[in-house]
């Protein structure tokens, strides 16, 4: 549907300006990134903790935008005379109107989930239980917040006949908004857990929350079992508490057996007759989500058979997006969510943002799902037009349907009718510096594809959770003024992570700067793509000539590196570059004496080639609350440094930042200008003290089962026979070991790693491939079992504790030939 821009001013109440009352808007847009259709797009200029959206206004207006929705203060210059623009006290307030006003003009049901854990998968598995019956709009991947509904909400047009929307809050207030937005009919409360909780003072209080959107529901489905939700569940016309233990429950859930990847249970609905399905799942999160979704079908009053078909055809729902190091030079993300056209979109935005000048960008797609009544002819047309706008430059399309309409495609486009006939005619070879967007239906085990495009092929991989790193620096962030920077520390390839989608998470995220040790960091940031300020903390002196190049600002701790600085950059006519001034307060290692400043003062003075950009320090002891007293010691000095050079240079913003992850935690009143996160932000917790809960781990060391063998007490197992089994044993093999960055030192029973739940202690040495794990004690193991070395479950703590070193080591121990993936949920 379209509204003209008249239209949608009266309903959000600005105050407007425009020179074109009469342009149609069918496009929302929040992101300057994700734009494709300017002419038809309105921008809402949203101010939030990770940016100003009014930035980039005048970028848009250069890219075809015509309509904007500002804030009061925004100031139009003469150069926007012919844009729409919308003056209203809050452009997300504005969307959120919007929206609630698009939803209003059509009387269609409307299913709501909300809950912890499950929400996207029992919304993308209803999809594919009813779309053959009814025509459904819903969120695209895990669009469930503030920004996030109001955007889903608007995909509602006049062919609807259904929502299915996700709505997610962290923190108090929130879900009421969502609410009178969505207005549902339906809701369902998926379950409650700690995750997201840092907004909140209790599992309590956030579980009332979630339980504000389904107040005015028709229908509510929930887990009668778990006491917390029942007890925060207002009563509805329709409540269908599920269980799996109260037979007079309107839905018993009984006789559950798993086996061979399926899980068969018996249910019992209102009273009626029992009937039996199975699912292709054995995972009790699986069998929960497969119960929501059982009883909307039976709300909706579909027949047992049909029922049972759909659920036991049920597919499982990808929600990453990985980023993958490819063959020769490419770089793969990989989708591995519901393909249909809808998930396209995002898709490829995520995937633009990763472009760079040597990189061109090609899809690897399949058919598209879609309903029986779709246009095909239209469907693929939209798609190529859609393809082409996100600056694809080669399509590969595997389908019967695609090769129907690959006339829809340019002439740089292959088509295949198969998964199976791709790998036959393509290699390696084929592929070559490349951006390479891998997006396939379930059905088309695309998963091959990659294996085919992987770089590396070791079973061992460091996973890196860039949700979790946008979780810890938006946590970190709400500690801290509104007006205090952030500059994030990715030195040693990001603490082993790898620094290139790190850097690009956090210069979307809003950080201020990135922190990389030497010059070769700085500059391999540069080549990814990344724009943002960069602080080079050990520059050296033959660096001079490239750092300027690299616009990277280099740490100044010594008079030798300064001066010759200034003189190269007069040899180069630089003038006015950023510099760091680094004072030793304490920590004795590197940077400037409170009586070296008059010197450095009236040297920074007596030139124009360098600025001071900001004067740092760094705490020596800010963990230990023995040395509280030094570490004050430590704030006052660098506090009358800080006065001298500020005094100094009045007229420059000169910014003072002395907090590391552990003092933004403990001394919020020395927060100053900027703050420095680094262990902190990769979800280490340097205080064990509760403060520091919240974070999430990024890292996650994973392997897999190769090999499984029983043994007799008393066998030995390893080098030097150094392991003897004290026990009838199962040892298992994994193909990770000191090469990889597993210490020796963890054999011999040292560590344990987890595998299926269990946590399982090694056998005998390390080897330099390989190591062995006693799985005894592990239920119906198999080769191929996923291992986790550390991460979710096994603290990279722990392994330091062992080692008697920190966790910095360990995570920067991690071989670079472990493959590196990094997803997004």
């Amino acid at each position: 549907m379209q509204y003209s821009i008249s239209e949608i001013a009266k309903i959000i109440g600005a105050d407007s300006l425009l020179p074109a009352p009469d342009s149609r808007i069918s496009r929302l847009l929040t992101d300057s990134r994700s734009l494709t259709y300017p002419s038809d797009t309105l921008f809402f200029a949203l101010e939030t903790s990770s940016g100003d959206g009014h930035r980039y206004v005048k970028s848009l207006y250069d890219r075809g935008v015509r309509s904007f929705v500002v804030s009061g203060s925004f100031s139009c210059s003469d150069d926007l005379q012919d844009a729409n623009i919308l003056y209203v006290e809050s452009p997300l307030a504005a969307l959120q109107t919007l929206a609630a006003n698009h939803r209003r003009r059509y009387d269609v049901p409307l299913i709501a989930i909300t809950g912890s854990r499950g929400k996207t998968t029992v919304k993308e598995w209803l999809n594919q239980l009813l779309q053959a019956d009814i025509e459904i709009v819903r969120s695209p991947r895990s669009y469930n917040s503030q920004i996030g509904v109001p955007l889903s909400v608007w995909q509602l047009d006049k062919d609807s006949a259904m929502g299915i929307f996700e709505a997610g809050i962290s923190q108090p207030g929130e879900m009421a908004k969502l609410k009178e937005i969505l207005k549902p009919e339906i809701g369902i409360f998926t379950n409650i857990g700690p995750a997201h909780s840092a907004g909140f003072e209790s599992i309590e209080q956030k579980c009332r929350e979630k339980a504000l959107l389904l107040d005015g529901c028709r229908s509510i489905i929930y887990n009668a079992d778990d006491p917390l939700i029942s007890g925060c569940v207002k009563a509805a016309p329709e409540m269908i508490g599920w269980s799996r233990t109260d037979p007079e429950a309107p839905l018993y859930i009984c006789d559950v057996v798993r086996g061979n990847g399926r899980t068969e249970f018996r249910y019992i609905y209102k009273g009626g007759q029992s009937a039996v399905l199975e699912i292709p799942f054995e995972g009790e999160h699986e069998l929960e989500n497969a119960i929501h979704c059982l009883a909307v079908m039976l709300l909706f009053g579909i027949n047992q058979e049909t029922i049972r078909r759909r659920m036991a055809s049920l597919t499982p729902v990808g929600t990453r997006l990985e980023v993958i190091e490819g063959v020769n030079g490419c770089l793969l993300v990989h989708d591995n969510y519901t393909s249909d056209f809808n998930s396209l979109a995002p898709a490829l935005d995520f995937m633009k943002r990763r472009i760079t000048p040597d990189c061109k960008a090609m899809v690897i797609v399949s058919d598209l799902m879609h309903d029986a009544d779709t246009d095909l002819e239209d469907l693929y047309r939209r798609m190529a037009e859609l393809l082409a706008i996100a600056g694809v430059s080669r399509v590969i399309g595997i389908g019967p349907e695609l090769m129907a309409h690959k006339g829809c495609f340019g002439p740089e486009s292959e088509f295949f009718a198969s998964t199976e006939e791709f790998l036959h005619k393509k290699s390696t070879s084929d592929f070559r510096g490349e951006l390479i967007l891998i997006k396939g239906a379930p059905e088309f085990g695309f998963g091959r594809i990659c294996e085919l495009l992987e770089a590396r092929q070791h079973e061992t991989v460091l996973e890196i959770n860039l949700d979790a790193v946008v979780s810890n620096f938006n946590a970190f962030r709400s500690r801290i003024k509104p007006t205090t920077a952030i500059a994030c520390m990715i030195k040693a390839s990001g603490y082993g992570a790898g620094s290139h989608e790190l850097a690009r998470t956090l210069q979307a995220q809003g950080a201020s700067y990135l922190a990389v040790a030497v010059h070769d960091e700085g500059a391999d940031l540069r080549r990814a793509g990344i724009t943002m300020p960069i602080l080079v903390l050990n520059p050296t002196v033959e660096n001079f000539h490239a750092l300027f190049a690299d616009r990277l600002e280099p740490e100044i701790y010594s008079f030798d590196f300064l001066r010759a600085l200034i003189r190269e950059a007069g040899r180069y006519g630089i003038t006015d570059y950023p510099v760091h001034i680094k004072i030793d307060s304490g920590m004795h290692r590197l940077g400037f004496l409170k009586e070296d400043l008059p010197e450095l003062i009236e040297l920074l003075r007596s030139q124009d080639r360098v600025v001071p950009r900001s004067i740092f320090s760094h705490l020596c002891a800010a963990d230990d609350p023995m040395e509280d007293d030094y570490t004050q010691q430590q704030f006052d000095y660098f506090d009358e440094c800080c006065r001298m050079l500020l005094s100094a240079f009045p007229e420059r913003k000169i910014l003072r930042h002395i907090l590391n992850s552990t003092g933004i935690t403990r001394f919020p009143d020395h927060q100053l200008d900027m703050v420095r996160l680094g262990i902190g932000l990769y979800g280490v917790k340097t205080m064990h003290d509760g403060s520091q809960d919240y974070l999430r781990p990024v890292s996650s060391l994973n392997t897999v089962i190769i090999s499984l063998k029983n043994w007799p007490e008393g066998t030995t197992i390893g080098y030097n026979r150094r392991g003897t089994l004290k026990r009838q044993s199962v040892i298992a093999t994994i193909p990770v070991g000191y090469a990889d960055g597993i210490n020796r030192h963890l054999g011999y029973g040292n560590t344990s790693v987890m595998v299926n739940g269990i946590k399982c202690p090694t056998v005998g040495s390390i080897c330099m491939d390989a190591c062995m794990i006693d799985v005894t004690d592990v239920a119906d193991v198999k080769v191929g079992d996923r291992v986790e070395i550390f991460g979710e479950n096994i603290p990279v703590d722990d392994l330091a504790e062992v080692l008697g070193t920190i966790p910095y080591e360990v995570l920067t121990s991690v071989s670079q030939r472990v493959k590196r993936v990094y997803y997004r949920e």
